[in-house]
């Protein structure tokens, strides 16, 4: 029998993570709407979800995928996403991210390539 790791979240976190969901950006809403209830493919996804020591802006845990939304960034966050994103890769999980300004402007290419990192609907 293979053993599920699951991931021990604190309080602080679980709290931290319900504070970011009342809190979204524009672009992660009008994403959320999207990609709740199933919409797409019968996909399950779950926003501002915590893994390890992270919280993500949204993941597919069947596919583990993780979807990040970047607003505007300096080098020393990108140095820090780039560190998360790596972690996050060697508990197995692909991480891709979209801007702002993508979702805001071209909802459809990014639910598409969502779809296409799932590897469903082809």
């Amino acid at each position: 029998m293979v053993r599920r790791r699951r991931w021990r979240t604190t309080e602080a976190m679980q709290e931290r993570a319900r504070q970011l969901r009342r809190e979204q950006t524009p672009a992660e809403r009008k994403l959320w709407a999207r990609l709740r209830q199933r919409q797409i493919y019968g996909l399950r996804f779950r926003r501002q979800h915590p893994i390890g020591r992270f919280i993500v802006d949204f993941c597919c845990i069947s596919h583990k995928l993780v979807i990040e939304i970047d607003g505007r960034t300096h080098d020393a966050q990108m140095a820090y996403d780039q560190a998360r994103a790596e972690l996050l890769q060697g508990q197995g999980y692909k991480v891709v991210r979209f801007t702002n300004s993508e979702v805001e402007r071209e909802m459809d290419g990014v639910l598409a390539e969502i779809v296409r990192e799932c590897g469903v609907g082809e």
